[in-house]
């Protein structure tokens, strides 16, 4: 008995260490989220609910708006696309330069914004490599739209792939192998039986990339020019009001990405809500078989 209670007591931090480490971690919650969130729509409404709807309705505030959607809705399915099949490729078959592959889709995790951007300029700028074709087919990619969407593409690929491949990897390759064995296309085996057991990593993936999409800052600069009323994503809106010292205005924006924010927070908290849920049911069945 008292073997058990001195394991107990050596395993176990005293009362006061855990609640210091709980208000120190609450602390810092509060004084880097919740007090900047707070503030951030105590301004947007500090002038009243008329200045606040004037400043997220107004033409180039409504324009922003809609290509920073326009942008995350081309470049949230091309990375769902890409993700899939680059885990289904990393994770179901060997190959040489796999190991490279995986590097590759980290490496807008860890090159800057900036230099992305930069990147992109030197490929599709008027002084870039393909920037005399382009000029001469009368195709602008910089500068406009088509940019835009490219740099949200490269900075947030990695996001559906990196939550799907440890998963695929973890699942091995019996399923898809059976499957074949009883008959079932490549694509029957995709659609039926790959695609459902990664639909919640899947859809989590989605989410992040949607909202690194929305909230893309530094690639999207560098291309876009920002143009006012032409390439001016919601980000780059809210630095131009900033600068022009309408702070209402400014906050009234950036509280929209905020609210995309939490919702992106609630959306996760549902996805891990019902997966774990559906594991629960799961074992319970097998448990009972």
């Amino acid at each position: 008995m008292s073997s058990n209670a001195s394991s107990r007591r050596a395993t176990t931090e005293p009362t006061w260490l855990r609640w210091l480490l709980t208000a120190i971690a609450l602390s810092f919650l509060t004084l880097f989220l919740v007090l900047p969130l707070v503030l951030v729509f105590e301004e947007a409404l500090s002038k009243g609910w008329d200045v606040y709807i004037a400043a997220i309705t107004e033409p180039a505030a409504a324009h922003a708006i809609k290509l920073t959607l326009i942008a995350a809705a081309i470049a949230v399915p091309c990375n769902a696309i890409f993700g899939l099949a680059a885990a289904w490729a990393i994770a179901k078959f060997r190959f040489r330069g796999r190991q490279f592959l995986i590097t590759l889709i980290d490496l807008p995790i860890a090159v800057s914004p900036v230099i992305a951007g930069l990147s992109l300029m030197l490929i599709f700028g008027a002084q870039g490599w393909w920037g005399e074709y382009l000029n001469d087919h009368d195709m602008q990619v910089m500068f406009a739209v088509p940019g835009i969407v490219l740099a949200t593409i490269f900075i947030t690929f990695p996001y559906v792939a990196r939550e799907l491949i440890p998963l695929m990897q973890d699942q091995g390759r019996e399923m898809e192998e059976a499957a074949l064995t009883l008959g079932a296309s490549g694509w029957q085996t995709f659609f039926r039986v790959t695609l459902p057991s990664v639909k919640w990593a899947l859809l989590y993936g989605l989410i992040l990339c949607n909202a690194r999409a929305m909230g893309e800052f530094g690639a999207v600069s560098v291309v876009s020019g920002k143009i006012r009323e032409q390439t001016n994503t919601m980000p780059l809106h809210i630095e131009i009001l900033y600068n022009e010292y309408q702070f209402a205005a400014a906050f009234a924006v950036s509280s929209l990405l905020a609210l995309l924010a939490l919702v992106t927070l609630v959306l996760k908290s549902a996805l891990e809500w019902r997966h774990a849920r559906d594991l629960a049911e799961a074992a319970k069945v097998r448990s009972v078989e």
